[in-house]
């Protein structure tokens, strides 16, 4: 048989396959068209990086300036702060990532179902409040003044201390803010991945004395580690992507020193400078995108070396 055949013979069995499940491929549609719309057509105004951009003439007409716009960040003394601030923010996060798995593990061994569920709540609502309004709770809570935390030091006799304008509580405020608000939430994840761990497997260790310590470390986290390293992976590939609008909302001339990261930086470069740079706040933006696909890339060989569970 030809290879002309073959192709002709697979493509009838594809648009056969299609016509069988038609509901799916529209499904599977509108995802495409967002991911097209949204995500692959800016792609083209990627190279507003390497030009001289002026909105009036358009990105064809702009000037090809090469590498210029890279070099001027480089060079720029907001380069190494910004960089420091972005990577060590993010790097903080992740390190908290496995508190989830510790919720996840502590409630799958609660045997009280009344106690489960009210914890599941309570840990799970955060989650749907607004940064706005998480951010507005911080500032309530730890006010100077009138705060929780100045209410509780008066009471010890102790000068109220400014959390929010404290450059050295930025960031353990905005990392353990984010557990609070999603470990519930991700735990969901790891709670349903230990549903699907043959209970025979519990019922033999129990038999052979094992206790419930020694179950969750031989039989619980295996279970949960392919899961758990493809999230890592994927957290990873989000390393620089600090939450625009959390830290824009929390920064203060107190803390701005240790605040200032790659997405708020480009911000003000690219919308409330006095004149607009497009093109260099572009340039930050794709230097940042080709550093976090480095590090996806690295972590997820790593992962696959060290556990032989890994996204790709």
């Amino acid at each position: 048989m030809s290879l002309y055949k073959i192709t002709r013979e697979r493509r009838s069995q594809l648009w056969l396959r299609i016509r069988r499940n038609w509901q799916l491929y529209v499904l599977l549609a509108l995802p495409l068209l967002w991911l097209l719309v949204f995500r692959y057509a800016p792609m083209y105004g990627a190279q507003i990086a390497f030009r001289q951009y002026m909105p009036a003439i358009g990105i064809e007409g702009s000037p090809w300036v090469g590498l210029a716009n890279f070099e001027r960040f480089f060079n720029s003394p907001k380069f190494a702060p910004v960089i420091i601030n972005t990577v060590v923010l993010s790097f903080y996060s992740l390190i908290v990532f496995p508190i989830p798995i510790i919720l996840a593990l502590s409630l799958n061994q609660v045997r009280s179902r009344l106690f489960r569920s009210s914890v599941q709540m309570i840990t799970y609502a955060p989650h749907f409040i607004s940064t706005v309004v998480i951010v507005g709770m911080l500032y309530q809570f730890l006010h100077p003044r009138v705060g929780f935390t100045a209410t509780l030091a008066n009471m010890l006799g102790q000068s109220p201390p400014n959390w929010m304008g404290n450059p050295g509580a930025f960031r353990h405020i905005f990392v353990w803010s984010n557990v609070w608000q999603d470990m519930g939430f991700n735990a969901i994840i790891y709670l349903a991945v230990l549903t699907t761990i043959d209970p025979a497997l519990h019922e033999a260790a129990v038999v052979d004395g094992a206790n419930r310590l020694q179950r969750i470390r031989y039989i619980d986290l295996p279970g949960l580690l392919p899961v758990a390293m493809v999230l890592l992976v994927l957290s990873t590939g989000r390393v620089l992507e600090i939450a625009f609008e959390k830290v824009y909302l929390m920064q203060s001339p107190l803390n701005l020193g240790v605040s200032e990261v790659i997405n708020t930086y480009v911000y003000k470069v690219g919308l409330l400078s006095p004149i607009l740079d497009f093109s260099y706040s572009t340039a930050i933006g794709l230097l940042k995108g080709i550093v976090g696909l480095l590090l996806l890339i690295a972590v997820n060989h790593a992962a696959r070396r060290l556990t032989e569970n890994s996204v790709w």
